[in-house]
């Protein structure tokens, strides 16, 4: 079983590309709900839930872990790496790779939560790959609440997606990496005020592409998981708006599991 977990919903952005990438592998999702959102919180903080959120999913007979939160991934990724000993993904690489190539100015835009663009990790990984690069954050703490409360289509969304892009615009990026699993929910929007010409980077893709090359490549792997076309949705805290949201994400009908930490 491949196990997944976010602060919230937006990691079902990755549940629905692995869906996408590996069709009829088992899935197990948990969504922290109860704690969410995890962008405001301190590094320590979300050291601690990444660790709880792992050996929950270990606990439920998943044999490999996707961060799909990049807060976590970008301040909990060493420490969850070095408590357990399975494969581990993290939303960060795979896009940073993805915006390195496609990049033709070498300008590249990160839009993030304040714990992820705080911590530099985008940045410092970029021009590792891509030496040079001119790159420009911009944190976005207002999204993911806007998502978890499912205002979507709100105008009052597009004017703050307006606000947060415009200095990302006036530095002219070509390539805009979307450095939280909520914003895909958001992409349209996003593209619309970013503007046509800019290639946005979409963490969710990336990751489920890479973990599907890591199970290609290791058949111990591919023969341990369970290929049954199950998907299960734990979550800390059921709210009506989360299954609303989820199951226009998944375009399926969801059955949430309350689980306690």
């Amino acid at each position: 079983m491949i196990g997944i977990f976010d602060s919230g919903l937006g990691g079902l952005t990755v549940a629905r590309a692995v869906m996408d990438e590996l069709a009829g592998y088992d899935i197990l999702y948990f969504g922290d709900t109860a704690r969410t959102p995890y962008g405001a919180k301190s590094p320590e903080t979300v050291i601690k839930y990444a660790l709880e959120n792992t050996e929950l999913l270990l606990s439920h007979g998943a044999k490999m872990v996707i961060m799909a939160c990049n807060t976590a991934s970008s301040v909990a990724t060493e420490a969850v790496t070095a408590r357990f000993d399975i494969p581990v993904f993290e939303v960060i690489t795979p896009a940073v790779a993805l915006a390195a190539r496609l990049s033709k100015t070498g300008a590249i835009g990160v839009i993030g939560t304040r714990a992820t663009i705080n911590s530099g990790i985008y940045e410092k990984k970029i021009l590792e790959q891509r030496p040079g690069a001119r790159v420009h954050s911009q944190a976005c703490p207002l999204l993911v609440p806007l998502v978890e409360e499912g205002w979507l289509k709100k105008p009052e969304t597009a004017m703050i997606v307006k606000k947060y892009l415009h200095p990302l615009k006036t530095r002219q990026v070509d390539t805009l990496i979307l450095g939280c699993t909520h914003y895909p929910i958001l992409k349209k929007t996003i593209g619309h005020k970013i503007g046509r010409r800019v290639a946005i980077i979409d963490s969710s893709t990336a990751v489920a592409r890479s973990v599907k090359a890591f199970i290609d490549g290791h058949p111990p792997m591919e023969a341990s998981l369970s290929k049954t076309g199950t998907a299960r949705f734990l979550v800390s805290d059921i709210t009506a708006q989360f299954k609303t949201t989820a199951q226009l994400i998944l375009s399926r009908e969801v059955a949430l599991e309350h689980v306690s930490l």
